[in-house]
């Protein structure tokens, strides 16, 4: 009997583990489940997926070898050349002797090196650096415009959801009282012209649910779309964002701005780019090797040259003075754009906090007149079930809770969007 104890332990402790591994796996299923219906879910992958961040990210790394290919461009170059010639002269015909030498060997290794002074080196190389700055800085600029359009048609997508819930409870509302409504129509309570009015209105709802299904769905797959995710299934629901305002930074220090600084800052380095173009510039060069024409002792044809060149700019035509007023050009159009920025994103932040100031009272009011609608349907509901009210009294009733809940859903949305491109500005 004990044998037989000790196993009925054995299999129920198995039993036991694997119930408690069964719901573990349901739990974390349950909850990477939970994770994919949420909206920092969606932004990751949309980030992630993006193609032009990647562009960027690449744009960042090929500046930081174009400054490394000008280091290399400093050092000494090296290369060998080889020059074979043979003019023949046919019954008289040919090349002039003098010029070709009639035959014309050559082999040289030949080194040469531009001497550039530091100042010059610099401001190529910060030019550089001034273009992978700007291209870090159009990651951050895309990412914001990523989850602000992600996070718009995320909240489209919920908004549908949220309504699709209601619609659902408002259908099963419905279905009760289509029950007791058909019982008291049967006995005479109310007439058969009451109930179809009220079978009309329980109809028209049903439409209006499966208009909101195949809405939800279509908004669903956008969202995928512009995620970037392939998926062809429809969640059963989405998470609440709960989005709340983020503390803005002053518009001196976001991506936005910083945009306007690195725009500075090149035209800067293109001004000092141009002044270094009329600078002397020297190169010095050396070869050694073999070179002969073969025409009189070949063997000592070995030899070597070396040399120095120097460049100095007189006169082009003014040129240096047309591309300065060029770069002042660009310059004032960038004052213009900077300047017109900060205003507008002063009086859009304005509106938009005084919009968001004026949903959320709304919300609050429409909120009351559904604690009241909602006290009615359910005092109606007690009279319905006595006869002592009329259904179109019922039904209007009914209509007015609809309106109501999806007034306060669309709202809802319209907050969480407010608040989302107030969030646009906070980096």
């Amino acid at each position: 009997m004990n044998a037989e104890f000790g196993k009925y332990n054995t299999w129920r402790k198995i039993v036991v583990l694997q119930t408690g591994f069964l719901l573990l796996s349901l739990m974390i299923v349950t909850k990477a489940r939970a994770q994919q219906n949420g909206l920092s879910y969606y932004l990751d992958i949309a980030v992630k997926n993006s193609p032009l961040i990647k562009d960027f990210q690449n744009q960042v790394l090929a500046f930081s070898l174009d400054s490394q290919l000008i280091r290399a461009n400093l050092r000494p170059q090296v290369s060998a050349n080889s020059n074979n010639l043979y003019a023949p002269i046919i019954n008289g015909y040919g090349y002039d002797e003098i010029i070709t030498n009639k035959t014309q060997v050559s082999g040289m290794v030949t080194v040469t090196k531009a001497f550039i002074s530091n100042r010059n080196i610099n401001t190529q190389i910060a030019g550089f650096q001034i273009q992978s700055q700007s291209a870090a800085n159009n990651i951050k600029l895309s990412e914001q415009d990523i989850k602000k359009s992600v996070t718009d048609q995320y909240l489209n997508t919920f908004g549908d959801w949220l309504q699709l819930q209601y619609n659902r409870e408002i259908n099963d509302l419905l279905a009760r009282e289509d029950t007791l409504l058909k019982k008291l129509t049967q006995g005479n309570v109310f007439k058969q012209s009451d109930y179809l009015s009220f079978t009309v209105t329980r109809q028209q709802q049903l439409l209006t649910t499966a208009e909101l299904e195949m809405q939800f769905a279509s908004d669903y797959g956008l969202l995928n779309y512009l995620a970037g995710i392939q998926d062809t299934t429809t969640p059963q629901q989405l998470e609440d964002p709960n989005l709340s305002l983020n503390t803005l930074p002053d518009y001196a220090t976001s991506a936005f701005y910083r945009q306007y600084v690195l725009d500075s800052l090149k035209i800067r380095n293109d001004r000092a780019l141009v002044d270094l173009n009329y600078k002397p510039k020297i190169n010095s060069f050396a070869d050694a090797g073999y070179n002969s024409s073969l025409a009189y002792m070949p063997y000592k044809n070995w030899g070597t040259s070396f040399g120095v060149s120097l460049t100095v700019p007189i006169y082009d035509g003014h040129q240096r003075k047309l591309q300065y007023q060029k770069l002042n050009l660009a310059e004032q159009t960038r004052q213009a754009q900077r300047d017109f920025f900060v205003n507008q994103r002063q009086q859009q932040l304005f509106q938009l906090m005084q919009q968001l100031r004026n949903t959320e009272k709304l919300i609050s009011n429409i909120n009351q007149q559904i604690r009241y609608t909602d006290t009615l349907i359910k005092v109606n509901e007690k009279l319905l079930a006595t006869g002592d009210i009329r259904v179109t009294d019922f039904i209007l009733a009914l209509t007015n809770y609809f309106n109501a809940r999806n007034l306060v859903t669309q709202n809802y949305i319209s907050r969480l969007k407010i608040i989302n491109q107030i969030n646009y500005w906070n980096r």
